[in-house]
């Protein structure tokens, strides 16, 4: 194995993609007792040796789930490079005692980096924010039979599949559908189209003299009310969020609160905690 552990690790998949699967593939698979035994090295001994053989070894795995993320027109190299960082989270918190092989607890955890990665970087705009939309956004990529808009039924039929409103469905599928505009335009686009381009309408109010003085009257007003929120409270809990929160340099901790007011580590998150609250409610009247 030695060999092959040194070949991939002079490869990352964004230089040679075909020699780094080819590397990879020639790395022997663990049987269940060489796992356990690397996994009870890592767990109990946090052997780093072990962790490194664990990952190596099931690096073939990743690249096997990666290419099931081929549809999404993502680079797949960096959907294995995503997929690595998901094994090697599942290698670090998997406990030999839980006896079930490595593979199938690193099979969520490979997932969800891919699942972030294209969601990150399939459109500019997020496509899907909640956890029910992020499922609802895979499990329809893999229900779309056919290019197109889905018939009333289809939608129908995949909404009692997923367990969703059929206009949850409607409504994910437009998302998909949606296209990324560039903010300039495009460089061949022709004398009628280019007004599109959303940087002909969309206006900058960054610099606007009254977007400027408004933003500064916010500060000011801000300022000011934190200074009376601060002036509320007592001098201990105001020492207390001072060397805190608002020192810029050297904050203090609770420990060295604690030994300065001659209390406990704990007083002094409550005390901390109960000036915040007030601070809160001062600042919301």
């Amino acid at each position: 194995m030695g060999n092959s552990l040194q070949r991939v690790e002079l490869l990352v998949p964004g230089r040679n993609l075909d020699a780094y699967v080819q590397a990879v593939s020639s790395i022997a698979v663990l049987s269940a007792d060489q796992e356990r035994e690397l996994a009870e090295r890592l767990y109990y001994q946090n052997d780093l040796e072990a962790a490194r053989q664990l990952v190596m070894s099931h690096l073939r795995f990743v690249v096997h789930i990666a290419r099931s993320y081929t549809g999404y027109g993502l680079s797949q190299s960096d959907l294995i490079q995503e997929g690595n960082v998901g094994l090697m989270k599942a290698v670090k918190r998997f406990n030999p005692e839980y006896g079930v092989r490595l593979v199938s607890f690193a099979v969520h955890w490979i997932k969800a980096e891919i699942h972030e990665f294209i969601l990150r970087n399939w459109r500019i705009v997020k496509i899907a924010t909640t956890k029910a939309q992020r499922k609802l956004f895979f499990n329809l990529r893999s229900s779309k039979k056919r290019l197109g808009w889905f018939s009333s039924d289809e939608a129908e039929a995949v909404a009692k599949d997923l367990g969703v409103d059929p206009n949850v469905v409607r409504e994910m599928e437009s998302r998909m559908a949606g296209q990324d505009t560039a903010f300039d335009g495009y460089t061949d686009d022709d004398s009628d189209t280019s007004y599109q381009a959303p940087v002909h309408y969309l206006e900058d109010q960054r610099y606007d003299p009254a977007t400027q003085l408004e933003e500064s009257d916010w500060e000011n007003n801000a300022t000011q009310q934190l200074q009376e929120a601060l002036n509320s409270l007592d001098d201990r809990s105001r020492d207390i969020l001072q060397s805190r929160w608002l020192d810029e340099d050297n904050k203090a901790t609770l420990h060295e609160l604690a030994a300065k007011y001659g209390v406990s580590a704990e007083r002094i998150r409550q005390l901390e905690n109960n000036a915040l609250k007030k601070l809160k409610g001062f600042m919301a009247a």
